[in-house]
C-alpha cells in the first residue's frame, strides 16, 4: 500500500505537467513486474463485500485486475506516461480468463500500455494487466482509459447505441460513500470517485461509482454459478453518487441503468475462453 500512495502522489505532482492531446505523443515501453505471490486475504475479504461476491471460493473473475491496479498506477504515473493520470476515465475492459484462479495461487503479474489512440472526448489509451502461473498465462485484461481534453480533429462517430432494455433483476441504493470504500478495499483512490469537491475540478456534479465496481457488482449479482471465463463491459455514461441504479440482464448481456432508463453499463459474458487467448497470447 505505502507504494500505491506514493505513486497517487506522484500522479497528482506530475499530471498538471502533461498535456493530452500532444502531437506525436508515444507510450513507454515499460512492463511492471509483480513476482509471483499468494493473495493477501484481507483486501480481498473487503472487495468481496463491498461488491457482492461469495465470502469464500475462486478468486472473483475481476480481482486480478484489482491487484494489477498498483502496477498500472506505477505505469501511468511515470515520468514518460503522456497523459495526466488524474481525472483519467476507465471506458470499457475486456477479461479473459483461461483458468479458474484462487486465493492460494501464487500469481506474477504483468503489467504494460498497449495502444494510445484518438478519442471523440479526448485520447485513449489501452492499458493490459497479465496473470501468470509458472510462466503460463492464465488471465488477461485489456482496459480503456480516456483523458478528457478539447480536439481539434473532426470527432469519431458516437458509440453505438445500447441495445433494447434487458428485463430487470433488481434494483440498487447506491450510498454517497461507496466511492471511498471501494477505493479502500481496491486502492484506486481516483478523485473523480470520492468527493463532490474533487470529483467537481474533473468537470463531475458529484462522486461517480468506480466502472470497476459496477462491472464487478453485476457479475456478482449473476445467478449462474459457473466460472465466467470472459467478460466485455462498456462504461456508457458515470453513475453518479448518491444514486439508485437498476441491474438487468437474460443470463448473458447485462445493463446497469439509471433513471428514466439511461444506460450506464453495458456488458456480455461467456463460458469459453476465445481462441486469441487460449493461444497464449502475449
Amino acid at each position: 500500500m505505502p507504494s500505491l500512495l506514493l505513486s497517487l502522489a506522484r500522479g497528482a505532482v506530475t499530471s498538471p505537467f502533461k498535456r493530452a492531446g500532444r502531437p506525436g505523443a508515444t507510450l513507454p515501453s515499460d512492463r511492471h513486474h509483480r513476482p509471483a505471490a499468494p493473495v493477501a486475504p484481507g483486501p480481498l475479504a473487503a472487495y468481496r463485500r463491498i461488491c457482492g461476491f461469495p465470502e469464500t471460493g475462486p478468486l472473483p473473475v475481476t480481482y486480478p485486475h484489482v491487484l494489477g491496479f498498483p502496477l498500472a498506477m506505477r505505469l501511468m504515473t511515470g515520468r514518460r506516461f503522456p497523459l495526466p493520470v488524474t481525472g483519467l476515465v476507465h471506458t470499457w475492459i475486456e477479461i479473459t480468463a483461461l483458468r479458474e484462479l484462487h486465493p492460494t495461487d501464487r500469481i506474477d503479474l504483468t503489467v504494460y500500455a498497449e495502444e494510445l489512440t484518438p478519442h471523440r472526448r479526448g485520447t485513449e489509451v489501452t492499458v493490459v494487466t497479465e496473470a501468470r502461473l509458472a510462466d503460463e498465462l492464465v488471465w488477461e485484461s485489456r482496459s480503456g482509459y480516456l483523458s478528457r481534453h478539447a480536439t481539434r480533429t473532426a470527432p469519431a462517430p458516437a458509440p453505438a447505441a445500447p441495445g433494447p432494455a434487458l428485463p430487470a433483476v433488481t434494483e440498487w441504493r447506491l450510498p454517497a460513500d461507496l466511492g471511498r470504500r471501494y477505493g479502500a478495499a481496491s486502492g484506486d483512490r481516483n478523485p473523480i470517485h470520492l468527493y463532490p469537491l474533487t470529483a467537481r475540478l474533473f468537470g463531475f456534479p458529484r462522486a461517480i461509482a468506480h466502472g470497476m465496481w459496477t462491472v464487478a457488482r453485476c457479475l456478482a449479482e449473476a445467478p449462474e454459478p459457473h466460472p465466467v471465463h470472459s467478460v466485455r463491459a462498456d462504461f456508457r455514461a458515470p453513475v453518479l453518487l448518491p444514486g439508485t441504479v437498476t441491474y438487468a440482464s437474460d443470463g448473458t448481456a447485462f445493463q446497469l441503468r439509471g433513471d428514466g432508463g439511461r444506460v450506464h453499463l453495458t456488458g456480455t459474458t461467456a463460458r469459453t475462453a476465445p481462441e486469441a487467448a487460449r493461444d497464449g497470447r502475449s
